[in-house]
């Protein structure tokens, strides 16, 4: 026993060495905690942001039972989908039977506004022709022929979630959307908020665009879906966008979408029939919510109203107050291409110091886009970007270039600890806290909402690290 535990304390020592990191670098095929989830997942968010839609795998039970799981962890609530429970003689034979008995029964039991269908890996590596099933399925009278069934091939062995979320918005807006005419043309400003797993940010587009007074339609808004009230009574269905607005989405005035890295294809699609597109990063931090207010009052050809100002005003006075507990600190951070350009912005802003930033679903676009951002600011010249690199890189990184605090979601956790530096938990999956989701990140409000996090995240670690003689009231 006892040479089993000299053995363990040397081999964790020599993980935190840079002899090891070398090592942990120069691997190219093995994988270690990636900071990404596939394609399916992507595209069954998506989905239940539309209407009485009723999100459906093509694929095994199992691959459908870790979707859910996964999201309902994160934000605790019940998610609806359905599988056709592919099994082995699927991969044999084909899914044919599986998706038109699936979708009869789903149908017919679930009664959906419109069925979004999606692939799981089974599926695409056997090749199933998804819209050729269709096809038979209502030529079977396993759904009636009219009715919408949104399709996306969403393969989990090639890019991510935030691949899968714009590939079913694609095909959603192909099922529904009817063909745009220019006598047609609505007023609507069309919001595309890409893959955000915080219900309170999507709420807080929609105050926003109110209080500019825009005619606005978010796509999708999965608000309701993910944050409903209890009421004693289980709605299916909650909230999503109209199928109204939906049908009418080829016919919008202008598209406004807010994530750069989340939704190319659908954006290209909606450009190559020309739809005019608008594409702007994320809204952190105060340029990054500067911007989203002038491409609405752009739109609008209104001014900006006094509200907006005042709330920026209560966001610059929050960093006047607390810019000193920032800047100067060092960060690591890891997640989504989108969300990091937001942390980013917000912490340059602030004076802090991003110094390790892991992206797994990196794009050459993304690392062009960071780079540049880091190169426009003092404070970014410390940074450097891990394309493609894992968390178990990120832990390497943390162990022998030592920095302040870690910013992602809860699977940072293990790092933070071995690197004894707190986690201040965003993006997703935030499964180990609760109702962080429901606290804005975006926007004015978002920016004190990241100071409060962050600061005060800070202060906790300086009273836990205090002597008796520096144990203070005042910080």
């Amino acid at each position: 026993m006892l040479l089993m535990k000299s053995c363990t304390k040397a081999t964790t020592a020599w993980l935190n060495t840079e002899e090891y990191k070398e090592l942990n670098f120069a691997r190219e095929k093995l994988v270690i905690n990636p900071a990404k989830a596939c394609q399916p997942l992507g595209a069954l968010l998506c989905a239940l942001g539309v209407e009485g839609c009723l999100p459906f795998t093509h694929g095994s039970q199992g691959c459908t039972a870790y979707f859910r799981s996964t999201l309902s962890r994160h934000f605790r609530e019940p998610v609806a989908s359905v599988s056709d429970s592919m099994t082995e003689d699927s991969a044999v034979f084909g899914g044919q039977t599986n998706l038109i008995e699936g979708l009869k029964n789903a149908h017919a039991l679930y009664k959906p506004k419109v069925i979004a269908v999606y692939t799981s890996c089974m599926a695409e590596v056997i090749g199933d022709d998804i819209k050729a099933y269709l096809g038979n399925a209502k030529q079977a009278d396993a759904i009636p022929q009219e009715f919408p069934v949104a399709l996306a091939n969403t393969p989990s062995f090639k890019g991510s979630h935030i691949t899968g979320y714009d590939t079913m918005l694609k095909g959603l807006i192909e099922c529904l959307a009817t063909p745009r005419q220019a006598d047609k043309i609505n007023d609507r400003l069309y919001v595309v908020p890409g893959f955000d797993t915080y219900t309170a940010n999507l709420r807080e587009y929609k105050r926003i665009l109110k209080l500019m007074k825009a005619p606005f339609t978010l796509l999708p808004d999965n608000s309701d879906v993910f944050d409903a009230p209890n009421l004693g009574t289980y709605q299916l269905y909650p909230g999503g966008t109209p199928l109204t607005e939906m049908n009418d989405a080829l016919n919008a005035a202008q598209y406004l979408f807010l994530q750069t890295f989340s939704s190319p294809t659908t954006s290209k699609y909606l450009a190559s029939l020309d739809v005019p597109v608008e594409t702007i990063s994320m809204p952190m931090g105060i340029a990054g919510m500067d911007k989203f207010v002038e491409s609405v009052a752009k739109f609008t050809g209104e001014g900006v109203p006094e509200e907006i100002t005042f709330e920026r005003g209560l966001a610059i006075d929050a960093m006047t107050d607390s810019h000193q507990y920032i800047h100067g600190k060092k960060f690591a951070l890891f997640g989504d291409p989108d969300l990091l350009i937001g942390l980013v912005t917000f912490l340059l802003e602030m004076g802090g110091l991003p110094v390790h930033i892991v992206c797994t679903n990196s794009t050459p676009t993304f690392k062009k886009a960071m780079e540049s951002l880091l190169a426009s600011s003092p404070y970014g010249q410390e940074a450097t970007l891990y394309a493609g690199k894992d968390l178990w890189h990120l832990r390497s990184l943390l162990v022998t270039e030592p920095v302040d605090m870690l910013l992602g979601d809860s699977h940072g956790k293990w790092a933070a600890r071995d690197a004894n530096i707190p986690l201040v938990r965003i993006g997703f999956p935030i499964t180990d806290r609760v109702n962080i989701h429901r606290s804005p990140i975006i926007g004015y409000s978002g920016v004190i909402n990241l100071i409060t996090m962050i600061v005060n995240t800070f202060l906790d670690e300086v009273d836990r690290n205090s002597t008796e003689a520096h144990f203070e009231m005042m910080r």
